[in-house]
């Protein structure tokens, strides 16, 4: 896996994201301490809100971005966001009013939205080889895993040697490391397409090419498959620890790490999985084992009056590592959809689009595992969870052809016999295309 750092472009680029996700997630920490300080008992609120701002950044202002990305200079622009979000990261400290929160977290959000999916689409320009690409994803995989887990035992360790609002500085820094990185290498600009239009066109371009493809259609049902399982772990593991079984805040942060390491144990085993089988087998096999064990964990919570704590703690932990593994095995080839997909020109649109339409499904999920938990118990919560999985990948499986091959037939019943198109071939002839060269006709 690690012989892709052998590529210097790429080893930068990963450096950079690696120092940005640590300098986020201290800021995530520093934020809930912010948070506290301004609001006091009303800081879950305040919290929450600015999650749902969040998604409403990440959902609106990406596809809006990834419309234009190719037109503009790609080191350019996200060394542009970078330096944006570290603008906001040193503003955050000095706030004192909770909508000048909800203001510089959606600054910082948006520039996310546009930063993430155009880097996501440079790594195939940088690693044309789908092998290599493979194993650049696992890696990209691995290293949110160990952010998850790394960032907050950081920020921990720092906390008692400094007051919160450093570890904001923290931040600032992560990001500008993040810019010069970006900044020391040469990055591919991809080749600019034909497009006609006005601005409507180009910012829907990407999530029309996305579900104009089967396969991807494929990906948006698993993307909710995902999104379902993994707001059961990230809304209501602390219900389940503290609340259900009088668990502690270090006991909460064992079952989100059983759940991160299951996640990181798949990430090392795809790129050597993914040479023996194909991305739908894996991907909704992945999905499948989430369903079946969100339904066998709820079948352990629904005997809780006569399962003792500690089978039910064991449990919790076994089932959130293999919803880890489940997780990644689906997310981490989702990556190698998008690239076959889409031609060059039209990747940051892509990519963008499945930013965009991921975060819907988080968005969807992320209150109804809040309110469900908190209004009809964690059993229900984890039956309602596992039928929506399932859902997920019945709806995939049934768009996404078996025999989903890189070429496919493209018919052109609005050409004239007469095209240069159709020279030497009957008119309505079927051609067999490479997807990419089929949304490069994309009108």
């Amino acid at each position: 896996m690690l012989s892709v750092l052998a590529n210097r472009t790429y080893r930068h680029l990963f450096a950079a994201q690696v120092i940005a996700l640590i300098g986020t997630g201290m800021m995530t920490v520093a934020l809930g301490l912010l948070a506290y300080k301004i609001a006091g008992e009303k800081a879950g609120a305040v919290l929450g809100t600015a999650l749902a701002i969040k998604m409403i950044a990440y959902v609106g202002v990406a596809p809006v971005v990834g419309g234009f990305a190719n037109l503009l200079p790609r080191r350019a622009f996200l060394v542009a966001m970078d330096v944006t979000r570290a603008a906001v990261a040193l503003a955050l400290p000095f706030v004192n009013q909770v909508w000048q929160v909800y203001v510089l977290i959606f600054v910082l959000q948006s520039a996310s939205a546009a930063f993430t999916p155009t880097f996501q689409a440079t790594i195939p320009d940088v690693l044309p080889d789908e092998a290599e690409y493979t194993r650049a994803l696992s890696l990209s995989r691995l290293a949110y895993d160990m952010e998850s887990l790394l960032s907050p035992v950081l920020a921990a360790a720092l906390l008692t040697m400094i007051t919160f609002n450093w570890l904001f500085l923290g931040t600032v820094v992560g990001f500008f490391c993040s810019a010069a990185l970006v900044l020391s290498v040469t990055i591919p600009q991809p080749e600019k397409s034909e497009r006609k239009g006005g601005i409507y066109e180009n910012t829907t371009r990407g999530i029309r090419i996305y579900l104009a493809t089967p396969r991807l259609r494929g990906l948006l049902a698993l993307n909710l498959s995902v999104a379902a399982a993994g707001a059961m772990v990230i809304v209501n593991t602390v219900v389940i620890v503290r609340g259900m079984l009088g668990g502690t805040n270090s006991d909460v942060a064992i079952a989100l790490a059983c759940f991160g390491g299951g996640s990181m144990i798949a990430a090392l085993s795809l790129p050597r999985l993914l040479d023996q089988m194909n991305d739908r087998a894996v991907m909704l096999s992945a999905a499948a084992l989430l369903g079946v064990v969100l339904l066998g964990f709820a079948s352990v919570v629904f005997l809780s009056p006569s399962s003792t704590a500690s089978l039910i703690w064991s449990a919790l932990l076994t089932a959130w590592m293999i919803l880890g593994i489940g997780y990644s095995a689906v997310m981490t080839p989702s990556g190698r959809l998008l690239r076959r997909s889409a031609h060059a020109a039209d990747r940051p649109a892509v990519f963008a689009a499945q930013f965009a339409l991921s975060h819907a499904c988080w968005l969807l999920t992320y209150p109804l595992a809040g309110w469900l938990g908190l209004s009809a118990g964690i059993g229900p919560t984890l039956l309602a969870l596992a039928g929506l999985t399932c859902a997920g990948v019945l709806i995939a499986r049934m768009v996404w052809p078996v025999n989903d091959a890189e070429i496919v037939p493209h018919q052109h019943p609005e050409l004239t016999a007469g095209h240069p198109h159709l020279q030497g071939q009957p008119a309505g002839h079927a051609h067999a295309y490479m997807i990419d060269n089929l949304h490069r006709q994309w009108p």
